[in-house]
């Protein structure tokens, strides 16, 4: 009997309720609420960015091996935020579903997004210089750091087309790892639900803007400071920070309010109402 045991999962029309429900109260979260939920999610992220250049640092995996496993890693952040509870500018493109339902504004909608975005930067950018002075990077005689490097030189480095098409296929898999973990009943529930999207965008190389706001200044910390030291033709700069943010969190908007939650929402938009759903165990 798997529902009195609590195995069974909402199912994807309960979910789309709940998600919009969700989203409701999200955009009328009070501000100072919102920026701090919102610089604990990109410090969240970050971390599981940290550990996704630790696996990566190390040169004996092979190329399937370390995308894997290092996705696998880069998980931890996206199970942070959903369990412990933060606001991610990534996962809030989800709100798309209650403005399309009219059940927020406008305004409401871009606040979120705006405050949370900016919040998630304080926190990604934040923790960045913590790991620098940690002296983090010099682990596995430096390769950690040099990979840090690397990894925000080559994300500096994409064109601004390729950037938006990569942000536009991570956040519907970010955006699907959310609704998925919507559906569950359990905290372990939540963890296997985002934990296959999560591996296969990171796998994949797909581009996630709040991650990029660690990998970045992390590497311009490293080369600044001569703790790595690269060339300065490959060193990741401020031009290259902003123009890589700019097109990845436009995909990033792309791919999980249209592809996801409003195709959702077309799909559901005459879902039962909240009131009539079986509610969360408490």
């Amino acid at each position: 009997m798997p529902g009195l045991y609590g195995f069974d999962a909402y199912s994807p029309g309960e979910v789309a309720r709940r998600v919009e429900n969700v989203g409701v109260a999200k955009a009328r979260l009070p501000l100072l609420q919102t920026a701090l939920l919102g610089v604990l999610a990109g410090a969240f992220i970050g971390l599981g960015a940290l550990v996704f250049t630790l696996v990566a640092s190390d040169a004996t995996l092979g190329f399937a091996a370390s995308r894997l496993l290092g996705g696998l890693c880069f998980s931890l952040g996206l199970i942070l935020v959903s369990v412990a509870g933060a606001e991610l500018f990534t996962g809030n493109n989800l709100l798309a579903m209650a403005w399309a339902d009219r059940r927020i504004t406008s305004f409401e909608l871009l606040r979120n997004w705006a405050v949370v975005c900016i919040a998630n930067f304080a926190g990604a950018a934040g923790l960045a210089v913590l790991v620098w002075l940690s002296g983090h990077a010099a682990m596995n005689a430096g390769a950690v750091g040099d990979t840090a490097v690397r990894i925000a030189a080559a994300k500096a480095a994409l064109p601004w087309h390729q950037a938006f098409f990569l942000g536009v296929l991570c956040n519907v898999l970010v955006c699907m790892a959310v609704w998925m973990a919507m559906a569950a009943r359990s905290v372990a529930d939540k963890v296997l639900a985002i934990v296959f999207p999560i591996t296969a965008f990171v796998a994949a190389g797909f581009e996630h803007s709040i991650a990029n706001m660690y990998f970045i200044p992390l590497g311009m910390l490293l080369v600044e400071s001569g703790a790595v030291a690269t060339p300065a033709a490959n060193a990741p700069g401020c031009a290259g920070l902003f123009g890589n943010l700019a097109p990845v969190i436009a995909g990033n908007l792309v791919g999980g309010s249209v592809l996801v939650a409003l195709v959702y929402h077309l799909i559901y938009r005459k879902a039962a109402p909240s009131s009539e759903l079986p509610q969360p165990p408490r």
